[in-house]
């Protein structure tokens, strides 16, 4: 008879991301996520096969909660605009500093690289952009936005200024993550204002 886990795979993604935000997936060992969830690294082993396929369950976990963080910011904010910067910046929630960015940034290169990766990526980068774009329908549709905005089109510019915000904070690290972030946002959306 098997033995029942006493944690569980989400608790061990969480690690897992608390371990790459420190290591970055080069330096990244089965060792440091089981040190960091509390479990021996057979464990691991048992469960993911390898440091390989913990590294896809991590990003197929994050291909499945896409939608999330957009979820709650709805929830949360009667405003969609307030919504959508709620949202973008719990996007980044695990960056606190210009290192975490660097080490996240390296699951890119296997985003890049690897078409099993690149699948779950790609599926998480069109599934944030349907969401930024439902927002802003949202926004148009309250008043927020101008009538005639296309909010498809700025959905991806909405993106495109979320993915320069972090490198650029990154590189000249001027406050929070999150107050570069609203304020780019609003520089984007400035001119689609009534």
């Amino acid at each position: 008879m098997a033995r029942p886990r006493t944690t569980s795979d989400e608790a061990i993604l969480g690690a897992t991301a608390r371990a790459l935000g420190r290591l970055g997936p080069g330096r990244l060992t089965l060792n440091a996520v089981a040190a960091e969830a509390g479990l021996s690294p057979a464990t691991l082993v048992q469960r993911f096969g390898s440091k390989r396929g913990l590294l896809l369950a991590f990003v197929q976990r994050a291909e499945r909660g896409a939608r999330r963080p957009f979820e709650r910011a709805r929830q949360d904010h009667g405003s969609p605009l307030d919504a959508l910067r709620a949202a973008m910046a719990a996007l980044a929630s695990d960056v606190g500093t210009p290192e975490e960015l660097a080490n996240s940034l390296g699951l890119l290169q296997l985003d890049l690289t690897d078409p099993e990766f690149r699948e779950h990526a790609r599926t998480f980068t069109r599934v944030t952009r349907e969401e930024i774009s439902a927002l802003l329908t949202e926004a148009v549709t309250a008043g927020e936005l101008a009538a005639g905005t296309d909010p498809a089109r700025l959905a991806r510019s909405v993106q495109v200024a979320y993915n320069g915000t972090l490198i650029v904070w990154a590189l000249d690290g001027d406050g929070p993550l999150p107050d570069a972030l609203r304020a780019d946002l609003e520089v984007l959306l400035a001119p689609h204002r009534p």
